[in-house]
């Protein structure tokens, strides 16, 4: 039977309260209290079941009575803060004695509470720690956002991807598990967050799992943590990214390379919200949203019997296909403009304009890498760019396709067979997947190629 109930709605960051206690009576009394006042209650008598009820769940309060039976509650209280060190811990005792008190502060309290207490002293505690809790969590979600650079402009010109934004805005309140379909770079990340931002969860933590990057068994440990000695190399027990987003949401990244022995795990945690770690047979519950995106084509990875059918009906609730940049040819130059002035900003450079060429160059290049590749060429050019204005000859190559004669290589341009050859070649390397996709593509050989690309500085 699970311990926390999984109830719909998510509890807001910091009301998941422990409490700690031999006493039977004020341990019910004081989860009646605080259930009462919205927060969400475990309760153990002893050492013992704390740490499995901390190996169970997360928390963010605990309530620590000082005397637990033949158990001292400042000698568990080192080893509570080791298990769960985000957790503020509060000591609660009969006994008056300051030297205690400074004694439970040193090992890592919070706050000090003498029982007996009003409901309204007990209330009190508890949501000043949860708004502790609740700005830590602000804190730790915008330090994210600076370190990953922002967000890109969540709105758009273009109307079918405006229709998108607004459809995720009209369900980010529900718990709906949202698949997001689109090219490599696309913004599909930024979706699901702006999906976890713009739901009550927000106040939760918003995890993410790269499902390419890991092989079958480790992605097994990430999402869903392991025992201590369930495979080589496990010295310690490790909670997954399951747990860790309990109440908020998980983004399950490229979800079409999730390995096809893990998908009838994913699908009943789906289902259920129950889960098992590697090499524990304790069933576990998580009170976590799903958002997947893939590249992938998985209706055919389904009918090529690489993706589970089930599976995919489960994550397929809401469904938004990102359209590539190519065809939001009114966001390229918003999109530029806000990433032309945010790497002026961190690099100290003077660019905050472009020049109508160079605009022009950038609608007419086809990102073949999208948004992620947009970003990462004006992040260049923000950085070379010495001058208010950023001219065409700033730009990359393979956009400007410039020459010498300051003309752009096109069919019918006044150049040279030699200059329309290096900007073919340059535009279809930019765009091809790979090097022998690029070769196909130009009906050469790879070792042609090779030579061409040598040739030309490419």
């Amino acid at each position: 039977m699970a311990l926390i109930s999984m109830d719909s709605a998510p509890i807001a960051a910091g009301r998941r309260a422990l409490l700690i206690d031999d006493d039977a009576t004020l341990l019910r009394n004081f989860r009646w209290t605080l259930e009462d006042a919205g927060f969400q209650c475990t309760t153990a008598n002893c050492g013992a079941q704390a740490f499995e009820r901390l190996d169970q769940g997360v928390f963010d309060l605990c309530f620590l009575d000082l005397h637990i039976g033949d158990e001292y509650g400042l000698d568990l209280l080192p080893k509570i803060r080791a298990n769960a060190p985000w957790m503020r811990v509060v000591i609660a005792t009969s006994v008056a004695e300051v030297n205690t008190a400074v004694a439970a502060m040193q090992k890592g309290a919070s706050d000090y509470l003498l029982k007996p207490c009003a409901p309204e002293q007990l209330v009190a505690v508890a949501e000043r720690m949860a708004a502790a809790r609740a700005m830590e969590f602000k804190i730790d979600a915008l330090q994210k956002h600076i370190d990953q650079g922002g967000e890109v402009e969540l709105k758009s010109g273009q109307p079918e991807m405006a229709k998108i934004l607004e459809l995720i805005r009209s369900v980010a309140d529900t718990d709906a598990t949202i698949l997001i379909l689109g090219e490599s770079g696309t913004g599909k990340g930024v979706i699901a967050r702006a999906a976890h931002d713009w739901s009550p969860r927000r106040v939760a933590p918003f995890g993410t799992v790269n499902c390419p990057s890991l092989s079958a068994e480790l992605l097994e440990s990430e999402l869903f943590g392991h025992a201590k000695g369930a495979f080589t190399g496990a010295i310690e027990q490790r909670k997954g990214r399951v747990q860790a987003a309990d109440g908020g949401t998980l983004f399950l990244d490229e979800i079409g390379d999730f390995p096809l022995v893990l998908q009838p795990k994913l699908l009943r945690f789906i289902q259920d919200r129950e889960y098992e770690r590697v090499g524990d047979a304790t069933t576990r519950t998580a009170n976590v949203r799903l958002v997947a995106a893939t590249n992938r084509p998985l209706e055919q990875m389904i009918r090529d019997g690489q993706f589970r059918e089930d599976l995919y009906y489960r994550l397929n609730v809401i469904t938004v296909t990102l359209p590539p940049l190519r065809e939001r040819i009114d966001d390229i130059e918003s999109l530029s403009v806000r990433f032309l002035e945010r790497f002026a900003v961190s690099y100290r450079r003077p660019g905050r304009m472009f020049s109508s060429a160079a605009m022009d160059a950038l609608k007419r290049y086809p990102w073949p890498g999208n948004i992620r590749e947009l970003r990462n060429v004006i992040e260049r050019v923000a950085i070379l760019n010495l001058t208010d204005t950023v001219e065409l000859e700033s730009l990359p190559t393979q956009i400007s396709g410039e020459l010498s004669t300051g003309q752009r290589a096109r069919v019918g341009s006044l150049v040279t067979l030699e200059a329309l050859e290096r900007a073919h070649i340059s535009a279809v390397l930019a765009a091809a997947e790979s090097l022998d996709g690029a070769a196909r593509t130009l009906g050469i050989d790879s070792s042609t190629l090779y030579r061409k690309r040598k040739q030309y500085g490419l």
